[in-house]
């Protein structure tokens, strides 16, 4: 892994932990005074969107402005999202066939748990190779797209 993907993982990892403290931070404040659903939809979009500033200004060094690296931004979280409720769905069916020869991993709250970080780990690495390749592209990494 060469130095700047490896720099860029580094600071995508901590825009990842700031967006997730945002998004629980908000979820937590709010579920005190609305509906669960909405404000877990709600701390959603804020998280969303403090990911894609530091991700667009820290993580991958771009300073244009473009409508549509906004656009793609949102179809890749909406897509990641399918992806990473997909990948939980799926870990809640297969893993408890797999942790029942495992006697301290056969409960149900660390099948959740693994289902959890399954689905985010598919989700966090589908998310950096989107906005690395297709969302932040940088303008020499478009001018090698084009030459290829």
């Amino acid at each position: 892994m060469n130095k700047k993907i490896k720099k860029e993982l580094c600071r995508f990892i901590i825009a990842g932990c700031c967006a997730v403290g945002i998004d629980c931070l908000f979820y937590y404040i709010l579920s005190h005074y609305i509906n669960l659903s909405i404000a877990k939809g709600i701390s959603f979009l804020i998280g969303t969107i403090v990911a894609y500033l530091i991700n667009k200004y820290y993580t991958f060094e771009q300073k244009r402005k473009s409508k549509s690296e906004i656009a793609k931004f949102f179809g890749l979280y909406i897509s990641t999202l399918i992806a990473n409720v997909s990948v939980n769905k799926i870990s809640l069916i297969v893993l408890p066939l797999i942790f029942k020869y495992i006697s301290f991993l056969d409960n149900f709250e660390m099948i959740k748990l693994f289902a959890f970080v399954c689905a985010t780990g598919t989700s966090t690495i589908l998310n950096f190779i989107g906005q690395k390749y297709w969302v932040f592209i940088s303008k020499e990494g478009m001018d090698n797209a084009v030459r290829k």
